[in-house]
C-alpha cells in the first residue's frame, strides 16, 4: 500500500479554511512548485559549492573557506554576489544574440529536468509518464548551448570547447540512454515514481543496484561526462583551451554555465539514488512506525514523517554521490580527447547494449526477479 503527503492537496485544503475556492487555491499553487524547485537548486548549488572547496582544501591539506560566515558557508554566496555586479562583457566581433542565448539554453533543460525528481510518493512537481526519458531529452539540449556559445564568441579556444562539448555528448548520451533502458525494462514504466516503488519490496535488498551493477556504474560514468566532470571536463580544460567554451564570458552569464554544471551533477546524483539506490525508501516500514507510535497510517503526524524522511534519504544518498564525485576530481588525471570517445564508444556502449541484452533475457527467465 503507497502513503505520502500530497502537498497540492493540503495547500489546498489549507486555503479552503480561509474561505477561498478551489479554482483560486489552484491559481495561487500553479507558481509555487517551480519556485519551490528554483530555491531548492539554487539551495542545493551552494551546498555542493562549498563542500567542493572544503573537501579540495582537505586534500590539498589547506584550510579552504574560513571567514565568510561560519566555516566559510557564506563563502558561495559572497561569490555569487561578485559575479552578479560584474560587468556584462560582449566581445565586439561576437554575435550577441546567440553569446546571450547559449548560457541560457545551458541552464533551462537542467532546471526543467528536476520536474520529474520525485523526493517523496507524492512529492514531485510533474509525474509525466515518460519522466526518465524526458529527462535525457531536456539533457541532450545543453550541448548545443555549449556549442552556440562557442561559435558565437568568435574565439578559437571556445569553438574547440563547444565542439568537444558536443562530441563528448553524443558519445556518452546513448550508453546512458541504454543503461536508463535496462531499468525500465524491470519496472515496465518510464515513470520515477514507479521506478522507487519497484525497489520497495525487500529493503535495501531490492535496490536496483544490486539486480543492475553493470548498469549503475555505466550511468555513474556517463552522468560524469555529461555533467564535464574530471577526469572528463576535456570541453573546459584549462592547459588546453584557456577556459574552454567559458573564455569570454564574465559576470552573471560566466555564473549561469557554472550554475548548471552544479545543478546537473546533483540532478544526476538524484536520478541515480532514484533509478539503483531505491530513492526515498526507509529500511523500517511506514507500518511498523505508525503501530509503534500507536497512530492511524494515515493521521497527519505519520505522513509528514514519511515525507520528512523520504526527503532525508534522497539527499543523503545523492550528496553521497557528489562526494564522490568530488573525490575522482583529486584522485584522478584527464584523459585525453581520443581516449574519451574510445572509452564512450568502444568500451560502454557495447557493455550497456549486451546488459540491456543480458536483462531482457534474465526478465524473461527469472520475471518474479527482474520484474516480469
Amino acid at each position: 500500500m503507497e502513503y505520502g503527503l500530497d502537498l497540492e492537496y493540503s495547500f489546498n485544503e489549507f486555503l479552503k479554511g480561509f474561505g477561498l475556492s478551489s479554482e483560486i487555491a489552484h491559481i495561487i499553487w500553479l507558481p509555487l512548485p517551480m519556485l519551490l524547485v528554483l530555491i531548492s537548486a539554487v539551495v542545493g548549488v551552494l551546498v555542493t559549492v562549498w563542500l567542493e572547496r572544503k573537501i579540495s582544501a582537505a586534500a590539498q591539506q589547506r584550510i579552504g573557506p574560513e571567514y565568510a560566515g561560519a566555516l566559510g558557508v557564506l563563502q558561495p554566496i559572497a561569490d555569487g554576489l561578485k559575479l552578479l555586479v560584474k560587468e556584462d562583457i560582449i566581445p565586439a566581433k561576437a554575435d550577441g544574440i546567440l553569446f546571450t542565448a547559449g548560457p541560457i539554453l545551458v541552464l533551462v533543460p537542467v532546471i526543467l529536468s528536476w520536474l520529474i525528481v520525485p523526493f517523496g510518493q507524492n512529492l514531485l512537481i510533474s509525474n509525466v509518464g515518460i519522466g526518465i526519458f524526458l529527462w535525457i531529452a531536456l539533457s541532450s539540449i545543453q550541448p548545443i548551448g555549449l556549442l552556440m556559445s562557442g561559435y558565437a564568441s568568435n574565439n578559437k579556444y571556445s569553438l574547440l570547447g563547444g565542439l568537444r562539448a558536443a562530441a563528448q555528448s553524443i558519445s556518452y548520451e546513448i550508453p546512458l540512454a541504454l543503461s536508463v533502458l535496462a531499468v525500465v525494462l524491470m519496472t515496465n514504466s518510464l515513470s520515477t515514481i514507479d521506478i522507487v516503488n519497484q525497489q520497495s519490496g525487500a529493503g535495501i535488498l531490492s535496490w536496483n543496484i544490486w539486480r543492475q551493477p553493470v548498469g549503475f556504474i555505466v550511468f555513474w560514468i556517463c552522468a560524469l561526462a555529461e555533467c564535464e566532470r574530471l577526469p572528463f571536463d576535456l570541453p573546459e580544460a584549462e592547459e588546453e583551451l584557456v577556459a574552454g567554451y567559458q573564455t569570454e564570458y564574465a559576470g552573471m552569464k560566466f555564473a549561469l554555465f557554472y550554475l548548471g554544471s552544479y545543478i546537473n551533477l546533483i540532478l544526476s546524483a538524484l536520478l541515480v539514488s532514484i533509478l539503483y539506490l531505491g530513492g526515498w525508501g526507509f529500511p523500517i516500514p511506514v507500518e511498523l512506525i505508525a503501530k509503534f507510535l500507536n497512530l492511524p497510517i494515515n493521521s497527519p503526524f505519520i505522513q509528514v514523517f514519511t515525507a520528512s524522511i523520504g526527503i532525508v534519504m534522497t539527499v543523503l544518498k545523492a550528496y553521497l554521490l557528489v562526494f564522490i564525485a568530488i573525490l575522482l576530481r583529486w584522485t584522478t588525471p584527464r584523459v585525453r580527447i581520443d581516449q574519451l570517445l574510445d572509452l564512450g564508444w568502444k568500451f560502454l556502449l557495447p557493455i550497456s547494449l549486451a546488459n540491456l541484452l543480458i536483462t531482457a533475457g534474465l526478465k524473461l527467465a527469472f520475471p518474479q526477479f527482474f520484474g516480469g
